[in-house]
């Protein structure tokens, strides 16, 4: 295969402006998006760029997940633990599962031992027992959304942990969890170093909001959005039934708005789509009030979807500071926006029936749909694998479509966020109609 192979053919120059002109013409280069003649390498391993008999240079690359030929670990005398730590996201008991059956029946491991309610389960001061994971205990799990095994939020001191580890002789830790639950297992990690221990520390990165970088989707993203969708459909189906309707929908994304735009565009009656990487403005002219407000009469109604981290600098803070996990308290966008909303309305004159939807417990809970159980099962897979052959400090992912090893440290670095030059948001703002910019 070269280059000619990939030609595209083309009926002549473009010579007549778009349609599309002004969404386009001030996005940027970046990794979400690339310009006219930039293109998608055709090999997408070193491996395959030496067998091509291409000069492979100096390409950086993750390491490929998968077994390999030889194991550090004997699985006859290994104990391994499994933690889940954090907010609930559909998948963690497909997780669970596939750790232990892989453990189980391909490795042969028997002392399989689960800690309960996250890193408190190390702790001796919480007093939570430890549970025997074994494939009779996990066969069914996957029919439940939720933890068997419990979660809670906030640090644990590290040296207790490793003190835990030590006294029951665990070899592997598998670490189910988000960013801050991967600085926790990272920090675990340097202290067995510092010991002069042999632990794997091994992560499966867990984060509803799809937030973590350097992997092509979160476990459990897909089942969350399907699940928007439903609230997107309820909020249409109220605000074509009464006069001026306007259904509001608030939906998981602290940082990141990938779930308001996926349930956006597979559930196309949102007309709004606000993201917390993308900034507006409520007032004047240009405002979304005004914007919406002029929707409403042209008509009849209007369907918002809000990802909750988004208008932050608009809400006045209260109560300001950190949950247990250490993240920023957000102020509530879809009350506030629902209070600015009927004051805008009442004061042009116009009648307004809102209804304000808030699915966000909802659908954490819910069990996993089939693709994100299949995705779990081949992560927890790869994780094993990864784990019996010695690797540690690193989480598994799937990155243009391989799954790979990638260190803790990269997967902590920054979070994952829509581009709002890339292809995702040029795509919701098709599919809405809504200007690129308010105000």
């Amino acid at each position: 295969m070269d280059a000619a192979d990939l030609a595209i053919a083309t009926l002549g120059p473009c010579r007549i402006d778009s349609p599309l002109k002004s969404l386009i013409e001030s996005r940027q280069t970046t990794e979400h998006y690339v310009g006219e003649g930039d293109r998608v390498l055709f090999h997408d391993t070193l491996d395959q760029v030496i067998a091509a008999g291409l000069a492979p240079a100096d390409l950086p690359g993750f390491e490929s997940a998968g077994p390999r030929r030889s194991i550090f670990f004997d699985p006859a005398k290994l104990r391994v633990g499994i933690v889940t730590c954090g907010g609930l996201c559909p998948g963690i008991n497909d997780v669970i599962r596939g750790l232990v059956m892989e453990l189980a029946f391909h490795y042969g491991v028997k002392r399989i031992y689960g800690f309960r309610n996250g890193y408190q389960g190390f702790i001796p001061r919480y007093c939570h027992d430890v549970m025997d994971l074994t494939p009779e205990v996990v066969s069914r799990i996957g029919e439940d959304g939720g933890t068997i095994l419990g979660t809670s939020r906030g640090a644990q001191d590290p040296d207790e942990i490793v003190d835990c580890l030590e006294r029951q002789d665990i070899g592997v830790l598998f670490v189910v969890g988000g960013d801050g639950t991967l600085r926790g297992a990272m920090q675990v990690a340097e202290q067995v170093k510092e010991r002069g221990g042999r632990i794997a520390v091994v992560g499966v990165p867990k984060t509803i909001d799809n937030d973590i970088p350097y992997i092509d989707q979160s476990f459990g993203f897909q089942t969350a959005f399907a699940e928007a969708t439903k609230s997107i459909r309820s909020a249409h189906v109220e605000a074509k039934a009464s006069p001026n309707g306007v259904g509001l929908v608030k939906l998981m994304g602290r940082h990141s708005g990938f779930i308001a735009c996926y349930a956006a565009l597979a559930e196309p009656d949102a007309n709004y789509v606000l993201i917390p990487e993308v900034g507006f403005a409520l007032d004047g002219p240009g405002g979304f009030l005004a914007h919406l407000a002029g929707r409403v009469r042209d008509r009849g109604h209007a369907v918002i979807v809000v990802a909750e981290g988004a208008g932050q600098d608009l809400v006045p803070a209260e109560g300001a500071g950190a949950d247990a996990s250490g993240n920023k308290k957000l102020q509530d966008i879809g009350i506030f926006l629902r209070t600015r909303i009927a004051e805008h309305f009442a004061a042009d004159g116009l009648e307004l029936n809102l209804k304000y939807i808030d699915p966000s417990y909802a659908i954490r809970s819910v069990e996993a749909n089939p693709f994100d159980s299949v995705y779990c099962i081949r992560l927890a897979q790869n994780a094993v694998h990864a784990a019996m052959a010695g690797r540690t400090e690193m989480v598994v992912g799937r990155w243009r479509g391989r799954y790979v090893h990638i260190p803790m440290t990269l997967a902590v670095s920054h979070r994952n966020q829509v581009c709002p030059d890339g292809d995702l948001w040029l795509s919701v703002l098709e599919a809405t109609g809504q200007p690129p910019v308010f105000g």
